[in-house]
């Protein structure tokens, strides 16, 4: 399930800075001024009263079943977590979810743009028109009014907190289609969206079945439990620490108009996705770790498509397509 936010706001006269670098769709990321609208805080409190359900039961559910986790342990299920986790989170989120379809920081065929979000919708952190809608917003508001998860409003709520008040389904469409249209256009995006809880089912289901029939009851429990509910349980909070831990602690490379910052443990254990002041300085770039010893996986893997030609106009430098290095400053 994912987050419901605020209706979307209405667009202001693009902006035209260093950190934001506007191509056709991304008008809406990097176009945003200060004057939209922002859920005050005393009508986020109100929301309370009207959780999503849906996203309260999923996300807790998957809590509640990883403490199956060290009764079922087998190395296999291990394995297949771990290779999971790269798959969905790293592949996924980090590379088709973010860097592809929020930013195309490059270019693919489209069936391959299409595979991307079916893996990061097998994550469970939510479709693609949703997760792209809402991190576009977050762009172009972050750490301001508007900014649908700023530690601003207190460290847990940008961790998790704000992914349970409720918003009807028009709301949530018309932030799509504000934030997210060209997604919105794209059929095999919209058809992911209507079935993303069917694919759950059909890994968690298959997971279980071969493990029970290959080597028996125990197994089959574990790869279900290590497979689906611990892999997404670290998959889920190793991107939620980008938007809440990596706005709190960590160092600045660059000068920006917000709290981003780089932060080590998470570039380590989210792919590459840590360096957040990197990419919130140059947003496009599909590459997030600036200095040497900021690693970047996930940059990896794009650099791996390139070469196979899978992935082209991949944005390499500040300034465009190219494979000129950028250097921080400070």
């Amino acid at each position: 399930m994912t987050p419901q936010t605020a209706s979307a706001p209405k667009k202001s006269p693009e902006k035209s800075n260093r950190h934001t670098h506007s191509q056709s769709h991304h008008a809406a990321v990097d176009g945003a001024g200060q004057n939209a609208h922002h859920v005050p805080t005393h009508e986020k409190k109100a929301a309370w009263l009207d959780l999503d359900w849906p996203s309260v039961i999923w996300i807790g559910g998957i809590h509640l079943m990883a403490l199956a986790a060290p009764f079922y342990f087998t190395w296999s299920g291990l394995a297949i977590c771990a290779v999971l986790c790269w798959v969905t989170g790293g592949l996924g989120v980090c590379l088709g979810y973010h860097r592809l379809l929020t930013h195309s920081s490059f270019s693919t065929w489209p069936a391959v743009r299409l595979f991307y979000a079916f893996l990061g919708g097998i994550s469970g952190e939510g479709s693609a028109l949703v997760w792209v809608a809402n991190h576009r917003k977050h762009h172009a508001f972050s750490d301001k009014e508007g900014d649908p998860h700023t530690p601003r409003d207190g460290g847990v709520w940008s961790h998790i907190l704000w992914l349970f008040p409720a918003h009807s389904n028009q709301e949530v469409m018309d932030r799509v289609k504000r934030w997210a249209p060209d997604l919105e256009k794209d059929r095999g995006i919209r058809i992911l969206h209507q079935t993303f809880l069917l694919w759950h089912f059909l890994i968690g289901g298959t997971l279980l079945a071969s493990g029970w029939m290959l080597y028996g009851q125990t197994t089959g429990i574990s790869w279900l439990v290590w497979g689906l509910s611990v892999r997404m349980l670290y998959v889920f909070h190793v991107t939620w620490f980008v938007n809440s831990a990596t706005h709190i602690w960590g160092y600045r490379n660059y000068p920006t108009d917000d709290d981003s910052k780089n932060l080590w443990w998470v570039g380590l254990l989210a792919f590459g996705e840590g360096w957040h002041n990197n990419h919130h300085a140059y947003q496009r770039m599909a590459k997030h770790g600036h200095r040497w010893w900021e690693i970047d996986v996930t940059y990896w893997a794009i650099l791996a498509m390139e070469r196979m030609g899978l992935a082209w106009n991949v944005v390499h430098t500040p300034h465009g397509i190219g494979r000129q290095e950028t250097r921080p400053t400070g």
